[in-house]
């Protein structure tokens, strides 16, 4: 059954509810008739789909709902797909976007990738290429996004500041490499070979005692002043970053 996208407002979209399926998108896109298209294909291939039909609607959506996917039409009603990806991007979300347009300039992609999109695909499309890009981001979060934010922990790379509970922290360059990380894989457990690779390259790899010094700066700066420890040691498969009960 379809509902008439036209007379949507901003509380309202589409939604098909699959059990037990993990990938859910947010199509925003004007032309109603594509996206019905699009909808009912995903259906097909288990995709959750949420739908909007302008930029305001879906930017709302996207801040409101959690989505492993969010795609964008560039040409959008009231704001366009570049400004709401943009917007998203300054408010931490680190959702991969992958726009959808009728351009296939150069400079147009160089404005999507500047925006903070991570994937663009040209309208024609086949929608079995549009679905294999969508399954293959949903498997990992962005790396565009310029506010990060764990519990009250939150990181600005744009002006290089974290701060938590309002404080602001103030870190080495190692210990920002290793928070960075910890945040953007949080909750999940980081290895000790991954947080080693983040920060030094493989011809410079210092004895395994130097990330347990940095690590231990980390917890004084991000924990110590604080009552609810945020930085776990997780025995025989690495640290994570997670908020208690998480």
């Amino acid at each position: 059954m379809w509902l008439d996208c036209t007379k949507l407002d901003l509380s309202l979209h589409v939604v098909f509810i699959l059990s037990g399926m993990s990938i859910r998108t947010l199509l925003v896109e004007d032309s109603v008739s594509l996206a019905e298209t699009v909808i009912a294909f995903f259906d097909l291939e288990g995709i959750v789909c949420d739908y909007a039909s302008s930029g305001p609607q879906g930017l709302e959506l996207a801040l409101t709902n959690e989505y492993s996917t969010i795609l964008l039409d560039i040409n959008l009603p009231r704001m366009s797909g570049l400004e709401v990806c943009e917007a998203l991007r300054n408010q931490g979300v680190d959702v991969p976007v992958l726009m959808l347009t009728a351009r296939d300039t150069l400079e147009d992609k160089l404005a999507g990738f500047d925006a903070g999109t991570d994937d663009y695909l040209v309208k024609p499309f086949e929608l079995s290429e549009l679905t294999a890009r969508v399954k293959a981001l949903a498997k990992r979060k962005s790396s565009l996004a310029q506010r990060l934010s764990v519990g009250s922990i939150v990181m600005d790379l744009s002006s290089k500041t974290v701060s938590r509970e309002g404080r602001e922290l103030s870190l080495t360059p190692t210990c920002w490499k290793l928070l960075e990380l910890l945040m953007r894989e949080s909750p999940s457990v980081v290895s000790r070979e991954k947080m080693q690779s983040a920060i030094w390259s493989d011809t410079d790899m210092p004895d395994s005692n130097v990330l347990k010094v940095h690590l231990h700066k980390l917890r004084q700066q991000v924990d110590k002043p604080f009552s609810t420890k945020l930085i776990q040691t997780i025995a025989t498969h690495g640290v994570a970053l997670r908020v208690p009960n998480d």
